[in-house]
C-alpha cells in the first residue's frame, strides 16, 4: 500500500482526498494547506489528519498528490522529488517551461514517477473513442464554460484550452509547424475567450476555441479523418462515429448510401455509438498513478506531456493579440 499526502484542500484538493480514500492501492496519511482555518475545517469535514507544515507530512508518505494553485506547483514539486516522493501533480504541470523542464531533470535524478493531472486522457467517451481516432486531419474543439471566479488568476489557454492542447498532442503524430492565435480579455486582466490554429507536419489542421464567459458549458472535440467523423462529448460523455465505406455489388435498400459521381462509385455511412464505461476519470488518473509506481512503470500522463502542453499553451498566449479594453459609447 502507497502511503501518500495531499497538498492543497481546495476545491479539487477535497475532491482528491475523498478519492483517494476511495483507492485501496493508497493509504491517506493527511494532506497540508497553507490555510490553517481551511485545513482545521476539512480535517474535521473529511475525517483526515491536517498538517500545517509541509515538510512533516513529506517524511511520512511515499507519494503527494498536488492539489495546490499553479504558482506554487513547483516548489512543493521540487521539495517532494528531492526527498525522493513520487508525484501526482494536477495541471498545467507548473507556471512556467523553466519550472517544467526542472521537474523532469529532477524526477530523472531522483529515479521518482511524475503524473500530470490530465485528466481528459481519463474521460470515459474519449477512452471510447481514442481507438477510432487513427490519422486526423482537421480537429476542431469547443471548450466553454460559465464564469467562474476561480482561475481567472492566469489565461483562459492554461485554465480550459490546455485540456484539448494535450488530448490533440496525445492523438497527432507529428511535429508542429505553426501556431496562429487571438484572444481578448473581457471580465478579468487575463484572456477570458481564445482562439487558436495548430498547424502539424503530416498536414493535419486542429482549431481551438475556449471561454470562460458562455452562457453554457461545452467540451465537445470533432476529429475528421479519411473516411470516418469522431465527435467526443466529454461533458454529456458521449461518442458519435461515422464511418464511410465502398458499396459492393447491391446496397441495401435502408442503408444510407452517397454517390461520389463521376464514376467513383458509392459509398455508405455507417452510424457507430461506442459502448462508454461508467468511470471516475479523477479516481482513474490516481489509480493509474499508484499502478506505475507499484509496477514501476511509465505513468500513463508523464511530465514530458505536462512539459508539451504547457510549451504549446505559451506559444498560443505569445501569438494572441489581446485586447483588454473596448472603446466606450460617445455620449
Amino acid at each position: 500500500m502507497i502511503k501518500i499526502g495531499v497538498f492543497g484542500a481546495g476545491h479539487l484538493g477535497k475532491i482528491h482526498i475523498k478519492l483517494i480514500k476511495e483507492i485501496e492501492k493508497f493509504q491517506l496519511i493527511g494532506f497540508y494547506d497553507v490555510n490553517e482555518s481551511v485545513g482545521a475545517e476539512v480535517e474535521k469535514e473529511l475525517d483526515v489528519k491536517y498538517f500545517n507544515n509541509l515538510n512533516d507530512l513529506l517524511e511520512l508518505v511515499d507519494a503527494v498528490d498536488i492539489v495546490t494553485p499553479t504558482i506554487t506547483h513547483y516548489e512543493c514539486a521540487s521539495k517532494a522529488i528531492k526527498k525522493s516522493k513520487h508525484i501526482f501533480i494536477e495541471k498545467p504541470i507548473t507556471n512556467t517551461i523553466e519550472e517544467a523542464k526542472s521537474i523532469i531533470n529532477l524526477s530523472k535524478e531522483a529515479n521518482v514517477n511524475v503524473q500530470v493531472g490530465h485528466v481528459e486522457r481519463f474521460n470515459p467517451a474519449f477512452l471510447a473513442a481514442k481507438d477510432y481516432c487513427s490519422q486526423p486531419m482537421f480537429i476542431e474543439t469547443h471548450r466553454l464554460a460559465q464564469f467562474n471566479p476561480r482561475g481567472t488568476d492566469v489565461s483562459v489557454v492554461l485554465d480550459l484550452m490546455i485540456h484539448d492542447i494535450d488530448i490533440i498532442l496525445s492523438i497527432v503524430n507529428s511535429n508542429i509547424k505553426r501556431i496562429s492565435a487571438s484572444g481578448v480579455a473581457v471580465v478579468s486582466d487575463s484572456p477570458d475567450i481564445a482562439n487558436a490554429r495548430i498547424e502539424f507536419d503530416n498536414g493535419c489542421v486542429a482549431n481551438l476555441t475556449a471561454s470562460r464567459i458562455s452562457m453554457k458549458n461545452m467540451r465537445k472535440t470533432r476529429f475528421f479523418q479519411k473516411d470516418t467523423y469522431i465527435s467526443i462529448d466529454f461533458l454529456d460523455k458521449k461518442v458519435d462515429v461515422i464511418r464511410l465505406k465502398n458499396v459492393e455489388g447491391e446496397a441495401d435498400p435502408l442503408a444510407v448510401v452517397i454517390d461520389l459521381g463521376a464514376g467513383k462509385g458509392s459509398k455508405q455511412i455507417y452510424f457507430e455509438n461506442p459502448q462508454i464505461l461508467s468511470t471516475n476519470a479523477i479516481k482513474m488518473e490516481l489509480s493509474t498513478f499508484a499502478d506505475s509506481i507499484i509496477g514501476n512503470t511509465i505513468p500513463l500522463v508523464p511530465a514530458e506531456d505536462g512539459y508539451k502542453a504547457l510549451d504549446v499553451a505559451y506559444k498560443i498566449i505569445d501569438k494572441m493579440n489581446v485586447t483588454s479594453n473596448f472603446a466606450s459609447p460617445t455620449n
